[in-house]
């Protein structure tokens, strides 16, 4: 019999003991030759790369030309107004549509009376109108499409009709505004000052 700190062990016991620390001993010693093995694995890799660059266009609509700016005074019932404005879709990018968005600050009855009240026409020439005046008048040397058709002078994103819309392109419109024959007496010494805002969209997405 063997003894540890004054405590009697039988020899088997203390065969048991040491047998254990040597399985121990080798599991562990079979864990880190594991760890060590992961970076002795030999791989072939190949690589190829491409590169390209992408770039975002512009949608970019103004007006080069206005006589939209151009007001009128004093007006009668049966009186016309016409004015010419050139639309440029001057991005990289085409339109699918463009807008319009009228309104009046300050307002009267001349904007809010959508019976008597002032009406609007838009028409596009193929070609620049030929201007004469003041008082403005525009003439057509090509050929002539409806834009608008005869509308109450406020309205908000009305659709507007043959338009160009290319990226590039240029589209040449006259605007006619009536104050209708039918005007009564309520509709004297009136003023209102009429914003026109064109607001062009983006063509459909596209394969590239």
């Amino acid at each position: 019999m063997g003894e540890v700190s004054g405590l009697a062990i039988d020899d088997n016991e203390s065969m048991r003991l040491s047998l254990h620390k040597v399985v121990v001993s080798i599991a562990i010693l079979g864990v880190a030759a594991a760890i060590a093995g992961l970076g002795t694995f030999a791989t072939f890799t190949s690589t190829t790369s491409a590169t390209h660059t992408i770039a975002s266009g512009t949608l970019t609509l103004t007006a080069p030309f206005s006589r939209l700016g151009t007001g009128a005074s004093p007006i009668a019932a049966g009186d016309t107004m016409q004015r010419a404005i050139d639309l440029s879709y001057s991005g990289s990018i085409s339109f699918s549509a463009v807008t319009l968005t009228t309104s009046a600050s300050p307002s009267s009855l001349l904007d809010t009376d959508t019976t008597d009240g002032l009406h609007i026409v838009i028409d596009k020439c193929s070609v620049a109108w030929t201007e004469s005046g003041p008082p403005y008048t525009y003439t057509c040397g090509g050929s002539t499409s409806s834009v608008l058709a005869s509308s109450a002078i406020i309205g908000s994103n009305v659709a507007l009709s043959n338009l160009t819309l290319t990226a590039g392109s240029l589209d040449h419109l006259r605007a006619t505004i009536t104050f209708p024959s039918t005007a009564g007496n309520t509709l004297q010494n009136q003023s209102s000052t009429l914003t026109y805002a064109f607001t062009g969209t983006q063509r459909a997405g596209q394969s590239q």
